[in-house]
């Protein structure tokens, strides 16, 4: 068993990991990167990019299928689920192939095998083939990510009862499909099979979708997801299922169902009840760490453990779990090992996106987190109907939500259901970590006609001098301009 001497050592190639590992190289550190898989982890292989290039041809499914509104005339869409495996094949090949040649490019070694700990400074790396190798290193980043919480009373077969990494390989498109679960990934895989033909039901057991978003942005998107045929139950509990040859009959009960016992049949199941950090396979007890009560790894601001020498990234660390905080403290905590002086994790925002139609993203704190800081509320919204530019799109379901203190006008956060609300995001990023004011927007000149405007729109409403829709009142600001 070969044993090489590096400075550091990554255990994990997802985005945490792999921008953790080329910052070090970056900063003169020989690095070795160690995966079970391919490079890119879960986000480049089984979720964000290939759940994106998925949403995008449902996108263009859904355009064909409405044109005739905006007077094209296209024959009838027929989804060729071989065609749309290969486009989703190949986006995640060239993301892959891109990963690895950054990797060339700057030095970083790579190592395909099961990381685990031999002691603290010391990493095993078990091949498929069953030979090791191990590394030793002063400094260990550990970025193995999170994988779906795997529910013991619905166990995956990976055809009839599926998780979201099945959910991005399926050989066709279910008649129906039901999706137990009304968060992120459960609302991005109703809207792609929805799209693309299936009649899709979405039970949550909490009150309403997506936890923890704004409220008013979740019950306004369970309105979008209706108008568009997706069954949403809310308050309801999927209690079994049960197994045929070709379906399953799941038994549901709740507000969906009167609180009357109802089973119905589906072709598929998603189990999209979140996700859990993985920690399997690590040996932390040799290093001398231990996770806490939900599986996570406590972290200082650089990304320290309690273990000196061992460093931790991305959702092992706890939420959000999402792929740019992880890419941010990777490059936090490189910079750390590296000795670079001030470097700390301490965003004052971090964008959220939903992938529906229309996409939700968010930043920054909701209507209720503020009510709950204590911070006296000034509210700006704007309604995508009332958008030149979303007319010209026929997208005109959406809104735009400001929420800032009253007081002081700072923003506070940012919340958007709107078409490229991915992208729109990154003025409220910007504006908050710049501590800038909801008149700031309001008195920047924002490019007529786009979807940015409405963000500038709902600024000016906060202060009741909105042109584009009819204000509640005159207000002091109002009337001093």
């Amino acid at each position: 068993m070969a044993e090489q001497q590096v400075d550091a050592v990554v255990i994990g190639a997802g985005p945490g990991g792999y921008h953790a590992a080329i910052r070090l190289a970056q900063l003169g550190k020989r690095v070795v990167c160690v995966d079970r898989d391919a490079v890119g982890g879960v986000c480049l292989n089984w979720g964000c990019i290939p759940t994106k290039a998925l949403l995008h041809v449902s996108e263009v499914a859904r355009h064909a299928r409405h044109a005739a509104e905006i007077g094209l005339e296209i024959p009838q869409v027929n989804v060729k689920v071989e065609g749309v495996r290969k486009f989703t094949t190949d986006v995640v090949t060239s993301n892959v192939k891109g990963v690895e040649t950054l990797f060339k490019g700057n030095n970083v070694q790579w190592a395909i095998g099961e990381g685990s700990f031999v002691d603290k400074s010391t990493v095993k790396v078990t091949k498929k083939d069953g030979s090791s190798e191990t590394y030793k290193a002063k400094d260990v980043i550990i970025a193995t990510g999170a994988a779906p919480v795997d529910v013991k009373a619905w166990p995956r077969d990976g055809k009839l009862i599926i998780n979201s990494d099945d959910a991005v390989r399926l050989p066709s498109v279910p008649k129906r499909l039901l999706v137990i679960g009304g968060g992120v990934i459960g609302l991005e895989f109703a809207t792609v099979y929805n799209r693309m033909g299936s009649e899709v039901l979405v039970v949550e057991m909490m009150p309403n979708l997506l936890t923890g978003t704004d409220l008013e942005i979740a019950k306004t998107m369970a309105r979008v997801l209706k108008k568009q045929k997706i069954e949403i139950m809310v308050n309801t509990k999927v209690e079994t299922l049960e197994k045929g040859a070709k379906t399953v009959k799941a038994t549901i009960t709740g507000e969906g169902t009167a609180n009357k016992p109802e089973t119905r049949e589906f072709d598929q199941v998603l189990v999209a009840v979140g996700r859990r950090p993985m920690s399997d396979g690590l040996n932390l007890e040799s290093a001398g760490l231990k996770t806490d009560e939900k599986g996570f790894l406590n972290v200082d601001a650089q990304r320290r453990t309690a273990v000196a020498g061992i460093w931790a990234i991305g959702d092992i660390t706890g939420g959000p779990l999402l792929a740019h905080k992880a890419m941010k403290e990777g490059v936090v905590a490189a910079e750390a090992i590296a000795g670079l002086p001030g470097v700390a994790y301490d965003p004052v925002a971090v964008p959220n996106c939903v992938y529906t139609d229309p996409e939700i993203a968010t930043v920054g704190l909701s209507e209720e987190e503020a009510k709950a800081a204590g911070h006296e509320l000034r509210i700006g919204k704007f309604p995508l109907l009332a958008s030149g530019r979303a007319r010209t799109m026929n997208e005109s379901d959406g809104l735009i939500k400001l929420i800032g203190d009253k007081k002081t006008d700072v923003l506070l956060g940012m919340h958007i259901i709107a078409p490229q609300a991915e992208s729109l995001i990154g003025e409220g990023v910007i504006a908050l970590e710049m501590g800038a004011t909801i008149d700031d927007i309001g008195l920047s000149i924002h490019p007529h006609p786009t979807l940015t405007e409405s963000i500038h729109d709902a600024a000016e409403a906060a202060h009741g001098t909105a042109i584009h829709i009819i204000n509640p009142k005159p207000t002091a600001a109002a009337a001093a301009r």
